[in-house]
């Protein structure tokens, strides 16, 4: 079983965890509609510069193993299981069969994406 610290896992675990700070940056907010714009836009960015201390190092480590579209393709991946997940659990909005269906095309793009012609 590969460990988290080589180069084709890690840069998948740095994005994965940085799709979790970009979520709640871009959308944790939703549930706070009283704050002041103001305030979210400050504490979003706050949020996003940790997101962007992971996902920088992510790609340039990630940039050894794979090319900028197979990185572009887990990032955008990434952001979808996060997103399912943060929109089910934190935001109480059930994934709906379209939704699967989207998300199932966006997968067989990736395997275009990965696979060996």
């Amino acid at each position: 079983m590969p460990s988290i610290s080589t180069p084709a896992v890690l840069p998948i675990v740095l994005l994965l965890a940085s799709n979790v700070f970009m979520t709640v940056a871009w959308y944790g907010h939703l549930k706070f509609k009283s704050v002041p714009l103001v305030v979210v836009l400050l504490v979003s960015w706050g949020i996003a510069f940790v997101e962007y201390c992971l996902a920088v190092p992510a790609n340039r480590w990630g940039s050894a193993v794979y090319s900028a579209a197979q990185l572009k393709t887990i990032q955008e991946v990434s952001t979808l299981l996060v997103f399912a997940g943060f929109s089910a659990v934190y935001l109480k909005e059930p994934i709906a069969w379209n939704h699967g269906v989207g998300f199932a095309l966006i997968a067989a793009g990736a395997f275009f994406i990965f696979h060996k012609w």
